[in-house]
């Protein structure tokens, strides 16, 4: 099967199709460095971690960039809060994030560029807008783009400009001749901290946010490349004012397709400090091992809303136990994945589907059954191969078992009568199942002629 994706700007399952053989450009906004990162920021920057991985694992060499966005209203006003210079925030910022990255085994992009070391491409893109007239200076020193002007607003969103301006509350204020309008270029103001204003054609101020993205992306992958990625809350404004600026200045499609990933709900409400159900991924890992958050991330297609809890990640946790298990009792030895393989065709087959990696880590489980089975290091190592695409697996098994080990010492004698009377039922399924499911806790059942007895892995 051919790699499909669906592509947010037509709606549709597309077959892939890169402009350049072998080839894949690929941007994803990152996260704006004014605090630490939470489990949101975890399921987006898991979720296109496993894209890249798969189009690289499907032969493609893949150039990355992944923004960071260092200069902002909200930077601004904690570096002030804090007394500090918005590069001492934006660098210890930054320097936590890659801490919670590399933990949750999120690969480093190619390019990670900084906003504010591209602020003369900024400042070249304003220019050409006001040249062709999308965009307008304002009495207060702002340049504005004009949505109006430009034909294709609304695509990506899927809405006309009239319905768009119906949900539009904000009124026309600062000098924009619609609500619609958003800022390109924003004039400083005085009680604002020199580090954050730059010297323009428009005078002193700072780049709009959405500005941003467009200056660097274009920038490294060109006018126009092959995948858009990020969290459903930036399809509007922010993709579908990416599309306006940079396709308004260059005459060219942006990106070919558009990605985003679905919301993380806390116990099925919106994530929110203001509900105190907000949770910063070193909170999460100070009760889960970083993996088990990553498996909890992959289980759930990365379009689907998904739900954390505290139930939901135990329950990844002990299914990754299980996968770790079959490779701790039948040691693998390395392969190289064969695609015509059975395991490994379905396996394909899934993550070409719009990269379905609930079904992919369905083959991974069947996987494991059989090499539970068969004892076979072969298909021990095809297992450990496959999970590798996501980004799982590579650990060693027993020390993954130790960490996560739970004893509860009722329960174990409870499971352990109910697997003797499996035996003497002659339900010898049974009573394997209960033996793994012990083992895939770190649990070993020792059987003699007295009894059986058990031990912690």
């Amino acid at each position: 099967m051919t790699l499909r994706i669906y592509n947010t700007l037509t709606r549709a399952l597309e077959e892939f199709s890169p402009l350049e053989p072998g080839r894949v450009r690929m941007y994803l906004c990152g996260l704006t460095v004014y605090d630490v990162c939470h489990v949101g920021h975890a399921r987006c920057n898991v979720a296109f971690d496993v894209v890249q991985r798969w189009l690289k694992a499907s032969g493609y060499e893949v150039t990355f960039v992944r923004n960071i966005t260092d200069i902002d209203d909200k930077i601004i006003r904690r570096a002030v809060e804090n007394g500090e210079p918005i590069r001492s925030l934006t660098e210890r910022m930054t320097a936590l994030m890659y801490r919670d990255f590399d933990a949750l085994g999120i690969e480093r992009p190619t390019h990670d560029p900084r906003a504010t070391d591209y602020v003369a491409q900024m400042v070249d893109i304003v220019r050409t807008l006001e040249d062709k007239r999308l965009a307008y200076r304002s009495d207060n020193g702002d340049v504005n783009y004009a949505v109006r002007r430009f034909p294709g607003y609304g695509k990506l969103s899927g809405k006309s400009l009239d319905e768009l301006h119906a949900g539009e509350r904000v009124a026309v204020l600062e000098g924009k001749e619609d609500p619609l309008d958003f800022v390109l270029w924003k004039a400083a103001k005085p009680e604002e901290p020199e580090d954050a204003k730059w010297e323009s054609p428009y005078g002193p101020g700072r780049p709009g946010w959405h500005i941003e993205c467009s200056a660097m992306a274009c920038s490294l992958l060109g006018e126009t490349f092959d995948i858009h990625a990020g969290g459903a809350d930036l399809q509007f404004p922010h993709h579908e004012n990416e599309i306006a600026q940079s396709e308004g200045a260059t005459g060219k499609p942006l990106a070919r397709y558009w990605m985003h990933n679905g919301f993380l709900n806390i116990d099925n409400e919106k994530m929110s400090k203001s509900l105190g159900n907000f949770f910063t991924i070193q909170e999460v890992l100070s009760k889960f091992d970083p993996e088990t958050l990553r498996f909890f991330v992959i289980r759930a297609h990365y379009r689907s809303p998904v739900n954390y809890s505290d139930a939901t990640l135990e329950d990844a946790r002990a299914a990754l136990r299980r996968l770790y298990t079959a490779l701790d009792l039948v040691p693998p030895v390395d392969v190289r994945i064969d695609w015509s393989d059975p395991f490994a065709a379905r396996f394909k087959a899934a993550m070409d589907n719009d990269f379905a990696t609930p079904e992919a880590v369905a083959v991974l489980f069947d996987l494991a059954a059989e090499v539970n089975r068969s004892r076979s290091p072969e298909l021990a190592g095809l297992l450990k191969a496959l999970g590798g695409t996501l980004g799982h697996l590579q650990s060693e098994p027993k020390a993954f078992l130790r960490a996560g080990a739970s004893v509860d010492a009722a329960q174990i004698e409870r499971l352990i009568e109910a697997r003797a009377d499996a035996k003497k039922a002659k339900n010898f399924a049974e009573a394997d199942r209960i033996r793994s499911e012990l083992h895939s806790r770190g649990i070993v059942l020792k059987d003699s002629p007295s009894g059986t007895t058990w031990e912690v892995q």
